[in-house]
Order: structure tokens, then C-alpha cells, then sequence
């Protein structure tokens, strides 16, 4: 087992070494501590036969993965994120959640997404090439983002063993049973999403793939202000009213799923302090809007409340929450 600790690392540019030795060892992203003086973390790795296993300790931070870091790569990872300790919020697919201890979520590394870790947060990822995990879970896409609580199915049993898998040191199975573990792992998992989600996929999971694929399309080009049904229609060869078919079963047009996704992420941003130096409008424009009257309307009808107010209040919020945490490090000190 490898590990890698960012005390080890250079003082200064050690959020720098940090950020690159997780886009060389897992994915590239937007790596930000919410301490940058006082930031500590690990990482643990380890194979098993085709899974990767990870374990990531040191929360207060949070990870992006945007579209400019996917490049084209010939085979997909997906990632089962199960949350040790702590808490944390993972936002992917249009899918905005919490995870509390014992939680799993599914992630797509070919897709943006954003982990933001509490402080004292500790995860493990289980890492699968496409191939490998739809032999057990045939439409995966479907299920990112999608929280599977801790008490459904068996995600029990998933956490005790991922836990054990990743404390050992490894060196005693033999690739054979490696393999073996992995695959009962997986098909675990799998089951678990299929049982707690049966209700939802039985339809068709054709039209759920199909869901999947053009929510992935609206992913990865939600910044373009031409994005609009017909395009993604026209993209994807899918005639208007079967594109419409695809989202029925979710009760939310294409159009709304596109605001209410630019939305979500203009006011991630507006609540980031690193984008305190840049205006609402240019957030609201960067996330493809091209009218600020419209972007402020749909915001207030989604937030109740305006742009600026819910900058302000966020803002404000986050540094109270630092000077909180700062205080109570000092006291301890004492």
C-alpha cells in the first residue's frame, strides 16, 4: 500500500504538490483546503486486482472536477465514494447530496463533479474501469450521484469490508482471490443500487441509459449559452419527442434540468470565497447566461432570495465558520 502524506510536502507549494499528486494518482481537479497555513492530508492506495482502492483522510476541503480537466481517454472510471467519517456534500449528474458516515454515492470520473469534505473527514474510493463495473452494474450512468444511505441494502457489510481492504497492508492475497474480492465487492454494491433504486430503473433501462447519456452531454456543456433541446436533440440524433419521453420519467423538463443545473452552479460559485473577486454577472455568464435580469428572476424564484443577498449571507456564513474553528484550535492549544 502506497502513502502519501502532505506533511511531507514542500511548505509553500505544498496545496500546489498536493493538487498535482492527486490529478497523477486519481483525477485532475480544482484542489482547495478550507486552511491553507494549517492544511494536512493522506492518501492510501492500493490494488485489487482490476479496483483501485483508496483512502483519502483530511477534510476541510474541497475538490472540482470541471470540464476543462476530462480529457478523452479510451476506457471510463467510475468510483464508489464511501464516507468513513465526518460529512461531506457531493454534488454530480444534477444530484446535490449529503453523505454521513457509512453513506456510498457513485461518481463518474469522466463527468464534472464537486466533494466538498467537513473538517475531520475521512473517505475511501473504489475505483473500476467501465468495462469491469458494468459486467456487474450494466447502466452506471444512471446511478452517479445517487446516494445509497448507510442503512439500505448492504452497504453495512460494503463499509466493513472496504474499511478492512483498505487498512491492510496488503501482499497476502494472491492476484486470483485480489480478483475475487474485488468482483464480490462490486457485485455487492451493485446490488444494493439495484434493489434500492428497483422501483425507479424497472421501466425501461433503455430510456434510463439514454437519460443518463444526455444528462452527461448537458454536463459537460453547460457553459455554452447555445445549449438548448434542439441542439442536444440534434447532437445526440433524438427526435425532440423522445428526448422529451427520456426526462418525463424524471418530472423535469430539458430546459428546467439546464437552469436549474446553471443555477445550482453559479451559486456554488458565489458562495466560494477564491470567487469573491468576480462580479455575479460575470458567475451568471461564465455558467451560460446571457441576460442578467433573467439570471437574477430565476435565481430569486430557485433561492428566494437575490443574487447579492445570497452572496452576502453565504459569505459571511463561511467566515463565521472559519473564526469558529479558528477559536476553538487556539483554545485547545492553550
Amino acid at each position: 500500500m502506497e502513502t502519501f502524506r502532505a506533511s511531507e510536502l514542500a511548505g509553500r507549494s505544498r496545496i500546489a504538490a498536493w493538487g498535482d499528486l492527486l490529478a497523477a494518482r486519481l483525477d485532475k481537479v480544482d484542489f482547495t483546503p478550507a486552511d491553507g497555513e494549517g492544511f494536512e492530508a493522506e492518501l492510501k492506495l492500493r490494488q485489487l486486482g482490476p479496483v483501485g482502492l483508496v483512502r483519502l483522510k483530511g477534510g476541510g476541503a474541497s475538490m472540482v472536477r470541471l470540464a476543462r480537466h476530462i480529457g478523452h481517454t479510451p476506457t471510463r472510471t467510475y468510483a464508489f465514494l464511501l464516507q468513513l467519517t465526518g460529512s461531506a456534500q457531493f454534488g454530480h449528474y444534477g444530484h446535490e447530496t449529503v453523505l454521513n458516515e457509512g453513506d456510498v454515492v457513485l461518481c463518474d470520473t469522466g463527468a464534472p463533479y464537486a466533494l466538498h469534505l467537513d473538517d475531520g473527514a475521512e473517505i475511501a474510493l473504489l475505483r473500476a474501469p467501465g468495462p469491469i463495473l458494468r459486467e456487474h452494474l450494466p447502466s452506471p450512468e444512471y446511478f452517479c450521484g445517487r446516494r445509497l444511505s448507510a442503512n439500505e441494502g448492504a452497504t453495512c457489510a460494503i463499509a466493513a469490508v472496504t474499511t478492512s481492504l483498505c487498512s491492510s497492508q496488503g501482499g497476502e492475497l494472491s492476484p486470483e482471490f485480489q480478483h475475487r474480492y474485488a468482483r464480490h465487492l462490486l457485485d455487492m454494491i451493485a446490488t444494493s443500487y439495484a434493489a434500492a433504486f428497483e422501483s425507479v430503473t424497472s421501466a425501461s433501462s433503455i430510456t434510463s441509459g439514454r437519460h443518463a447519456k444526455v444528462k452527461l452531454f448537458i454536463e459537460q456543456r453547460l457553459r455554452d449559452p447555445e445549449l438548448s433541446p434542439g441542439v442536444i436533440a440534434g447532437q445526440l440524433k433524438l427526435s425532440s419527442r423522445y428526448l422529451r419521453m427520456i426526462f418525463a420519467s424524471s418530472n423535469e423538463k430539458v430546459s428546467a434540468y439546464i437552469l436549474r443545473r446553471r443555477l445550482e452552479e453559479c451559486a456554488r460559485q458565489m458562495a466560494d470565497p477564491r470567487w469573491r473577486g468576480h462580479s455575479i454577472t460575470e458567475i451568471a455568464f461564465a455558467w451560460g447566461f446571457n441576460s442578467a435580469p433573467h439570471f437574477t428572476r430565476s435565481f430569486r424564484e430557485r433561492y428566494g432570495v437575490s443574487p447579492r443577498q445570497f452572496r452576502r449571507g453565504q459569505l459571511e456564513s463561511r467566515a463565521e465558520d472559519l473564526a469558529a474553528c479558528a477559536a476553538t484550535t487556539l483554545g485547545a492549544a492553550a
